[in-house]
């Protein structure tokens, strides 16, 4: 007879239980602000969740939103990436305006839109490989040289956007060839192209470091790189390589914005997207000290982003605080991130409630 007694007045403790441990992983507090981010949007905007099927695909502010933030989960996943090794590269923007103005370049064409001055395979690759290559360059001064990463990735960064400027000889180069448009403002299945493009990353990544030593190595390399190359991993190759898949990343995103803009501006494609990784990277767990990573949690760190942003613009929020709310509600979850926080928080709330109670 007292046994369901029991089990009835246990259930409550095992709730709380269950619901503070689901609070302790590394991806419950992003996960509740995109939730508190979405729910304040449709507070102030009743549309904001409808989806709608029109001139076969979807449409509504969520579509709007995923496809906004392709180019970020890409360069986010890059980077997480190079931080997980104790890097940094503050040069992504920097790529993304060279990938955008390599591959306008080489598409040129007339204003008819039906031509293109080389393949569209050879564009894509060509933009690539460019931007390969500048993650390359990174990964040498960092690896071999032993330049320390953000004086690195600062040269390329400055030196970048040169460059971009360089190819499109300063000025913005409108695209006309319509197939290019595809890559960025395309549908396929009634979802935005671009979703096709950074899931494909996404998974091909996933399963390198989960499936692979890969992750357990780069683990090991960012937690501690000496002992893991007493342990015989190779950890130059893989900072290297990490530098040259954010490379890549970026480049791939440089093409996603191109296209859908339809043109290249060397001087402000990819503007400030370095910081916007960064943060999306640690809103999502991982630790800029290098070890411990999310891929799951870089893609949630950027839709936080991009989320934000939209609540910003269509909540009136004047442009020039826009920053200063970001950066607000960044600095909130970081803290609400920190176990030290969270902990000295507690302590605060307990004295709090003793004094009351005496």
């Amino acid at each position: 007879m007292n046994r369901p007694l029991q089990s009835a007045s246990g259930a409550p403790t095992q709730i709380a239980s269950v619901w503070t441990a689901a609070l302790r992983h590394r991806l419950a507090w992003p996960v509740l602000t995109l939730l508190l981010l979405l729910a304040v949007n449709t507070a102030f905007n009743d549309s904001f969740l409808h989806i709608e099927w029109r001139d076969g695909h979807l449409y509504g502010s969520l579509i709007d939103i995923l496809n906004r933030a392709a180019p970020l989960v890409l360069v986010s996943l890059g980077m997480t990436m190079v931080i997980a090794t104790r890097g940094i590269d503050i040069s992504v923007g920097a790529v993304v305006a060279i990938a955008a103005a390599v591959a306008a370049w080489m598409i040129g064409g007339s204003v008819a839109g039906d031509e293109s001055r080389f393949p569209l395979p050879l564009a894509l690759l060509g933009a690539v490989g460019v931007a390969a290559l500048c993650g390359l360059w990174n990964g040498v001064l960092v690896a071999r040289i032993g330049m320390q990463p953000i004086i690195a990735t600062l040269i390329l960064m400055v030196a970048g956007r040169g460059i971009a400027q360089l190819i499109t000889d300063g000025q913005i180069i409108t695209i006309y060839y319509k197939p290019y448009f595809f890559l960025g403002g395309g549908y396929l299945a009634g979802l935005p192209f671009s979703l096709f493009v950074v899931a494909a990353i996404f998974v091909l990544l996933y399963l390198a470091v989960t499936r692979t030593a890969l992750g357990l190595f780069i683990q090991a390399v960012g937690i501690n790189p000496s002992a893991a190359r007493v342990a015989g991993v190779r950890s130059g190759r893989l900072v290297l390589g990490a530098y040259v898949f954010c490379g890549v990343c970026a480049g791939i995103a440089g093409l996603l914005i191109s296209s859908n803009v339809k043109s290249a501006d060397g001087n402000n494609a990819g503007q400030l997207l370095e910081l916007d990784a960064i943060l999306a990277v640690t809103l999502g767990g991982t630790s800029l000290l290098g070890g411990r990573f999310s891929l799951v949690g870089s893609v949630i760190g950027a839709l936080i982003i991009q989320t934000l942003t939209y609540a910003i613009y269509s909540l009136g929020v004047p442009p020039e605080i826009n920053l200063v709310v970001k950066a607000g509600v960044v600095f909130v979850v970081m803290l609400l991130q920190s176990p030290e926080f969270r902990a000295e928080l507690g302590v605060l709330v307990r004295r709090g409630v003793s004094k009351e109670a005496w």
